[in-house]
């Protein structure tokens, strides 16, 4: 398994807009995005790095639609 990459919550909120996923809307600092096949995941805009736990959560909730 390849180790996971930094990322922080704009490289990540690109990534999710390029698969395809809209932003619904925004509480606090956390933004909801779905996707037209009624999947969405969560993202908390901080100002630090996400945790690698929580990446692997959501590349885990986003690619369930594509297998």
């Amino acid at each position: 398994m390849s180790r996971l990459p930094i990322v922080d919550p704009k490289t990540m909120e690109k990534v999710l807009l390029k698969l395809g996923f809209q932003r619904v809307r925004q509480k606090g600092s956390h933004v909801f995005y779905r996707h037209s096949n009624g999947k969405y995941t969560t993202i908390p805009f901080h100002a630090r790095a996400l945790p690698k736990s929580l990446i692997r959560k959501i590349i885990r909730s986003i690619f369930m639609f594509i297998l």
